[in-house]
């Protein structure tokens, strides 16, 4: 029953209210507060704050949420090495991606591994945004930077450079910057993440680092629609090599400012902390780092093309 009941006060603190978890486990939300009431019991804590309107973690319940989720990690692996045998890997997998980069790579990584081992089910959700792996039950995330949550445990998948870029139409129409400060005469398609509005772009390397504003007419939180806007000729893009490079090979994009570009940004795989992780999400792990590949822009390769739209 212990089991039973942390695995209902994940769902609880995954979901944000008792309600929320009474409709994904299929049990009445007075149920749903009696379990909860006899887990507070059985340890003698407060785990959630809660007034009419919302419920949250006290400090108690977020350590409770690391150690469960360990605990459960251990469970579900342990049965399945039983009634499946330890080479087999099954149950769900919870994985957080960028929009762009997620349709394209982690969605064919999801396909050849599912079909490696067809017990394992994915649930991936596309987000360019900050997400809260342990309060949105997530097993792992990829995102691209530097990780400033010093409690989350971090696997490299390499550094890609981030490249300006723009669609032939819009440079015959508008022109090619010549220096980043042209920038702040074109139109610049901008992403959100989240609550940051990505406008200041940063160009050069140590001593001749730079940083430039930029505007536009439009902004979006989604980097498959940023892409699609400047495949359309609406505007100049920043946007990572994994995902315009083959935009750039044929044409449809322009690369520009080579010689300006800043340092290659890191992508990371990051998983919630505690010492336990499902084998399925480390093979799933080492399935996508072996499917990411190095770096391949050539940036030399593509100045030669710049020339036409000047």
């Amino acid at each position: 029953m212990l089991l039973d009941n942390l695995r209902l006060f994940m769902i609880i603190a995954e979901k944000g209210s008792l309600a929320a978890a009474a409709r994904e486990t299929g049990i009445s939300t007075t149920t749903v507060s009696e379990r909860l009431a006899a887990l507070e019991a059985h340890y003698g804590v407060v785990l959630f704050n809660r007034t009419t309107r919302s419920i949250s973690l006290t400090e108690e319940g977020r350590t409770l949420v690391n150690g469960a989720r360990a605990v459960l990690i251990e469970v579900a692996d342990l049965d399945t090495r039983i009634r499946h045998g330890a080479e087999t890997l099954s149950g769900l997998i919870r994985i957080s991606a960028p929009v762009d980069l997620g349709r394209s790579i982690i969605s064919r990584a999801i396909s050849a591994f599912t079909e490696e081992n067809p017990a394992v089910s994915i649930e991936l959700s596309l987000s360019d945004g900050y997400v809260d792996l342990v309060g949105q039950g997530f097993d792992m995330a990829v995102r691209f930077g530097n990780v400033t949550d010093s409690t989350l445990r971090v696997r490299s998948l390499g550094s890609f450079q981030r490249l300006i870029c723009a669609a032939p139409e819009y440079l015959k129409r508008h022109g090619t910057p010549k220096t980043p400060e042209d920038l702040m005469n074109h139109n610049c398609l901008v992403m959100r993440f989240g609550e940051t509005l990505d406008s200041v772009w940063e160009f050069g390397k140590k001593s001749k680092k730079k940083r430039v504003t930029v505007r536009g007419s439009r902004v979006v939180n989604d980097g498959w629609l940023i892409r699609s806007w400047a495949l359309a000729g609406h505007g100049i893009v920043l946007k990572s090599e994994l995902d315009v490079a083959e935009d750039i090979r044929s044409g449809a994009l322009v690369s520009l400012l080579s010689e300006h570009l800043p340092p290659p940004n890191p992508l990371q795989m990051m998983f919630p902390p505690g010492r336990a992780q499902p084998r399925r999400v480390t093979a799933f792990a080492d399935h996508l780092r072996r499917t990411v590949p190095v770096s391949r822009f050539d940036v030399s390769s593509v100045r030669s093309n710049i020339e036409t739209y000047s």
